[in-house]
């Protein structure tokens, strides 16, 4: 029986270096199997909300035909350059969107004021993961009037149908709950810092890392627990990366479970299992993201959708961070 090919997912940006468009790769297989999915009402969502595009040379007739008419757009290589390293500002006048791991490399040195804040954001990380007084958490953010600001948008927009708006931050963390509150704070940590061209990327990149990471974790049987500390390895995993710092020293004050520590540092267990399939997907590896799910197992049409559902999620991310071009 013919295999479904495997979805491939490049988060691409517009000259500003924020999340422009989503460039589809598509692995070994028949491509005729991927018809399902580009009808799936996800997928579907997905090209109507942000520009898809697949690359035009290459293509079979059949694919590019189903891929327009599924909303993408197929374009030629020269618009899109790709690069691994930070590179100068603008791009040159033929490219539209940039592509490679360019934001993942080492930061620039941080102003002060952009370290403080993210210090203070990773300050509220470890006080809400160790259950702490709502007071202290308040405390904290009071000393951070970005961080102030978005969690009462972010509350605010929640409770549309209450009949008056949040403002206090004791309310906030109320509304919003421990867990959600955490799962915010992780994200704020990756938000747009003035001075650090990467974070609207980095924001779009551990969304959909964690978000997917919580879907395998569904998908393969996890309890919620399971679901939650795969989410929380996709948050912390992009840490190092964010501070510029080796990333178990950035861990180290949060004190997490061993087994949380153990999936980030040496890709153990059944979440460091998931982590590593994330990895590879992200780094186009579809014959190592193919065994892994086969270990799992996951079938490729449900990783295949698994992946457009995460990307959904990373939208309204960035949306409500205000980080993407188009989302």
């Amino acid at each position: 029986m013919p295999a479904v090919p495997l979805l491939s997912v490049d988060l691409l940006a517009d000259k500003n270096r924020k999340p422009a468009a989503l460039l589809l790769g598509i692995g070994d297989g028949a491509p005729g199997l991927l018809q399902p999915l580009l009808e799936q009402e996800d997928f579907v969502q997905l090209a109507q909300r942000f520009p898809c595009l697949a690359y035009r040379p290459g293509l079979a007739a059949e694919m590019a035909s189903a891929l327009a008419a599924a909303g993408c757009t197929l374009v030629e290589p020269e618009v899109i350059l790709h690069a691994d390293a930070a590179c100068a500002p603008g791009l040159p006048p033929q490219v539209r969107w940039l592509a490679g791991r360019w934001y993942l490399a080492p930061p620039a040195k941080p102003g002060r004021g952009q370290a403080a804040s993210r210090a203070l954001a990773l300050q509220l990380v470890q006080l809400v993961s160790a259950d702490a007084d709502t007071h202290e958490i308040e405390a904290v953010l009071r000393r951070d009037p970005a961080l102030s600001y978005h969690l009462l948008r972010l509350v605010n927009s929640l409770g549309m149908g209450m009949s008056r708006q949040i403002t206090s931050f004791a309310q906030a963390i109320l509304i919003l709950g421990r867990a959600q509150l955490r799962r915010w704070l992780n994200l704020m940590l990756f938000s747009a810092r003035s001075g650090d061209e990467r974070s609207p990327m980095l924001l779009a990149r551990v969304a959909v890392r964690a978000r997917l990471m919580e879907l395998l974790a569904r998908e393969t049987g996890l309890d919620k627990s399971g679901q939650e500390t795969a989410f929380m390895a996709g948050m912390f995993s992009l840490l190092g990366i964010l501070f510029g710092m080796p990333l178990e020293e950035v861990l180290r004050p949060l004190k997490i479970s061993d087994h949380l520590m153990g999936a980030l540092l040496r890709h153990e267990g059944d979440v460091g299992r998931l982590l590593t399939l994330v990895e590879a997907a992200e780094r186009s590896e579809l014959d190592v993201l193919a065994a892994g799910l086969a270990a799992v197992p996951v079938a490729h049409t449900d990783f295949n959708l698994l992946i457009v559902q995460a990307h959904l999620w990373m939208l309204d991310v960035v949306r409500e961070s205000g980080g993407g071009a188009h989302a």
